[in-house]
């Protein structure tokens, strides 16, 4: 067999057994390996952004990484900004990028690119393969390296000539490292500082944010007093009705200065001190007290959930304890968009069970807070601010969980960016609600333009403005295939949104704001 051909087999026996592409010439060979190797459920998006956004929801709602097929080091640099997303969310990625055959590439030709020196900007692993006879144990590597716990990005570079040529091996799956445990020393040195009765906040992500690990947090909260927290972007959470409410930390420095005002000790469960996503001047990076302590429980590397349960034990907290219910009820309401009216409204119509993929931007801020009594639901997320996020992600999490109902949620100007996946969700018949807030501009722009201390003028304007000509949603999702319809009012949308859920297949509704 040839390099290409030993690289799917490997992959396949490593249980990558799904490949989001966009290939090009220098990957005809690994194509054409496709064709001869069953297995591989390939599905082709429209740019290579939408590529790597598809494996990123397909992490995140299957626990186990997709292959990427991307053409060259221009079409990695295509696919970068979701990469990027996918690395902040620890979610696990194989990507394969094509490269010119060894010996073709000192003559320089268009395509010639430091491929290697790009996917390590985003990539826990990278590695070229040099010879048919090792693509198959490279590409096993890998698997590996994506599955290492959290999860991580792995890039494996494919030159032509590599893939071509014959005496490829098939490799077996190698060994995945169990998630290292937490220090004792560490559980009981916490443990000390949560009995002091001082204000604390633990600050939860990854696995902590799963069922089991919203139940061991609680658990420490029930007998501490702490508050649960999350960061503004996360990752995946599991949510609604009887599960533990946690709320995100403002995105909005102020509000996250006001949110931690007090807190004397911050707990750190995978995730990072709370930190301001921009500076300001004159606002602090920093968002906790400046005499505040701060806690490192578990790295992101470490087994959360276990930490969690250990330092509840440590406190001596019962095994199971309530789960409290937020204030906030589900109920359709009336009337135009607003915030926390659309969330409400939205809490009241989410279907059991259902997944919900969020790049709202500007419109998404109040959504967390109002959905905490919806029907249980989990919840993806943008991770590393690249916008662009919620139409790919949904549609892999849509082909990580065909029997689930997935809800997107998409700010009209990030959805530009990647408005193809809907394309893919039509090709796939994906079950697929797709929102989009319909604000005509870069709204959040204009409160960045404010929040830095400038004023709004002529250039802003042009800038921010997406309504010369307006973006028509209904023409652009039935042009890929998508059924859509427009709606003004929360009424309008509850009924629109009820019909959606009805049926199968993906669907898009505007949302005019």
């Amino acid at each position: 067999m040839n390099g290409a051909e030993s690289l799917v087999r490997s992959l396949l026996a490593s249980s990558v057994d799904t490949c989001f592409a966009n290939p090009g010439t220098s990957e005809m060979h690994f194509v054409a390996a496709l064709d001869r190797v069953d297995g591989m459920r390939c599905v082709l998006g429209l740019a290579e952004t939408v590529v790597t956004g598809c494996a990123d929801g397909y992490a995140r709602m299957s626990g186990k990484p997709a292959a990427t097929l991307m053409h060259c080091g221009p079409g990695l640099a295509n696919g970068l900004s979701n990469v990027h997303n996918a690395r902040r969310a620890f979610s696990p990625m194989v990507n394969i990028v094509g490269d010119h055959a060894t010996y073709h590439r000192p003559f320089d030709t268009p395509l010639t690119f430091d491929t290697e020196g790009l996917a390590r900007t985003v990539s826990h692993w990278v590695k070229t393969s040099v010879s048919s006879q090792r693509v198959g144990g490279d590409g096993a590597a890998a698997v590996q390296a994506a599955r290492t716990y959290p999860g991580q990005i792995a890039t494996l570079i494919l030159p032509a000539d590599t893939a071509w040529s014959e005496g490829g091996q098939s490799a077996a799956p190698l060994p995945v490292p169990e998630a290292p445990s937490v220090a004792p020393e560490t559980v009981r040195s916490i443990a000390r500082a949560l009995r002091s009765g001082e204000r604390s906040v633990l600050v939860l992500t990854g696995e902590a944010l799963s069922e089991p690990g919203l139940v061991a947090a609680q658990r420490v909260a029930h007998v501490t007093g702490a508050v649960l927290r999350c960061p503004t972007q996360l990752p995946r959470m599991a949510r609604g009705r009887g599960r533990v409410p946690v709320d995100r930390i403002p995105y909005v420095v102020d509000k996250a200065i006001e949110v931690l005002s007090g807190v004397r000790h911050v707990v750190l469960v995978g995730a990072k001190p709370p930190t301001g996503f921009f500076a300001y001047p004159n606002k602090p990076s920093l968002l906790a007290p400046p005499d505040s302590i701060t806690h490192v429980l578990a790295r992101p590397e470490q087994d959360l959930i276990s930490a969690l349960d250990a330092l509840a034990d440590e406190l001596g907290a019962p095994k199971k304890v309530s789960i409290p219910r937020a204030d906030s009820e589900p109920q359709i309401l009336e009337g135009r968009f607003e915030p926390v009216a659309f969330a409400t409204t939205l809490a009241a119509l989410l279907p059991e069970n259902c997944i919900v993929s969020e790049d709202g931007v500007t419109s998404g801020r109040a959504l967390l807070a109002p959905t905490f009594n919806a029907a249980p639901h989990d919840w993806i997320q943008i991770t590393g601010g690249a916008i662009g996020q919620g139409f790919p992600a949904a549609t892999g999490a849509a082909m990580a969980c065909p029997d689930r109902k997935v809800v997107c949620l998409q700010a009209d100007g990030a959805g530009m960016y990647t408005v193809q996946a809907l394309w893919t969700q039509a090709r796939e018949k994906l079950d697929v609600i797709n929102v989009v807030f319909a604000n005509r501009a870069y709204k959040i722009l204009h409160g960045e333009l404010l929040a830095v201390g400038a004023q709004p003028g002529h250039a802003s304007g042009e800038l921010f403005d997406l309504s010369r000509p307006e973006l028509d949603w209904i023409s652009l999702a039935n042009g890929m295939g998508v059924e859509a319809t427009r709606v003004e009012t929360l009424e309008g949308f509850a009924d629109v949104f009820k019909a959606g859920s009805a049926r199968k297949g993906p669907f898009l509704i505007e949302f005019r704001i």
